[in-house]
């Protein structure tokens, strides 16, 4: 098996995931990590056995050993700029989404990519996700028959809302119903998004964070099917990290129910009362195991750059899929609906989105 130096910048929350996915992974001869937290570099070095354990990434883009650079880093202000300097440097790149905060900086690092033949993919990891992976293989196998309209709706705890729209004043749509956007239209290729109608609500957290309780989306495609998505992050509290979705698609000749709201594993203490404690989002380890997508997701792209295979998430669908939800804040902000592709006016409408 032909083996490969894997760097990861930023070893948080995702991050970590990864290391240990990395650390137990054949493929993988040498893990390096870069991390600002040194209390932080220092626990997951010490549990993946790194063979070096930096702050500084630029020291990982030096060494000419490394092949791969995962950027699991935050603020998410932090991704173009480090994907940049990752693929100048000559580094097959996965990058958490959103691919960047611009469409322009978006495109850089697509042609960038392109130009140097270069691996590059983005963390849109719920196309791992097996109930995920059922409905496309429904709509592909015709079980479905031609496809009709989708509704998806993805919720998440305050406090697991807090913990993301704190960190950077981004919207549902960009920062959740993202996920979801990817999945309807990977699904649905190679029909396009031609336009895009949101509305916003607010409540309890823009006075905690500033940004918007809930967000609906409904993206019609070229090929007459509609798509709705909301997202929105106030449910209470009671799961330290819970992510909840239902998916509904309809097609000419069947129709597709997904639960992934996490219910089927219930907890019930003395001490906490009931809970959901397999319901984090991006699947922590579970012992031996991973209870996410992100274990699968990761080792995708390892061996997509090991065996020189297409990467499930291109860069160009990741660009789609924000354009659309771009549009969806420009929508929600005017109260109209927008047309894809979006135009000069469109893109000069939201300041630090164009």
């Amino acid at each position: 098996m032909k083996q490969i130096n894997v760097g990861i910048i930023g070893t948080g929350w995702c991050g970590g995931i990864r290391a240990n996915t990395c650390a137990r992974y054949p493929s993988v001869n040498e893990l390096h990590i870069a991390e600002t937290n040194p209390e932080r570099l220092a626990e997951v070095a010490g549990e993946t056995g790194a063979t070096s354990a930096v702050a500084d990434y630029q020291i990982l883009l030096k060494d000419d050993s490394i092949d791969v650079i995962i950027i699991s880093a935050t603020p998410e202000t932090v991704h173009y700029p480090m994907a940049k300097d990752s693929l100048q440097a000559g580094k097959h790149v996965f990058l958490e989404k959103p691919i960047s905060l611009t469409l322009v900086e978006a495109d850089e690092l697509v042609d960038l990519a392109r130009e140097k033949n270069l691996k590059f993919s983005i963390g849109y990891s719920q196309r791992f996700n097996p109930k995920f992976a059922y409905v496309k293989k429904s709509l592909n196998d015709g079980t479905l028959g031609a496809p009709v309209a989708a509704v998806v709706s993805r919720h998440l705890t305050r406090s697991l809302g807090a913990r993301i729209s704190g960190r950077i004043k981004l919207s549902p749509a960009a920062m959740e119903a993202t996920h979801d956007l990817d999945f309807v239209l990977w699904c649905l290729e190679p029909a396009k998004p031609i336009r895009v109608y949101s509305q916003s609500a607010y409540g309890v957290m823009k006075d905690t964070t500033g940004v918007e309780d809930a967000q609906w989306i409904m993206v019609t495609l070229d090929n007459g099917v509609v798509v709705t998505v909301g997202a929105g992050w106030t449910m209470p509290p009671g799961h330290p990290n819970y992510s909840g979705t239902w998916i509904e698609f309809t097609g000419t000749e069947g129709m597709l129910v997904v639960d992934d709201t996490h219910r089927d594993v219930i907890l019930n203490t003395m001490k906490n009362g009931i809970r959901l404690p397999m319901s984090t989002m991006p699947g922590e380890p579970v012992d031996h195991v991973f209870a996410g997508p992100m274990h699968n997701e990761t080792i995708h792209f390892l061996d997509a750059v090991t065996n020189d295979t297409p990467v499930m998430v291109t860069p160009e669908q990741a660009r789609q899929v924000m354009e659309v939800y771009v549009a969806a804040d420009i929508s929600s902000e005017r109260n109209e609906p927008v047309t894809l592709p979006l135009n000069s006016r469109d893109l000069s409408s939201l300041t630090g989105l164009g």
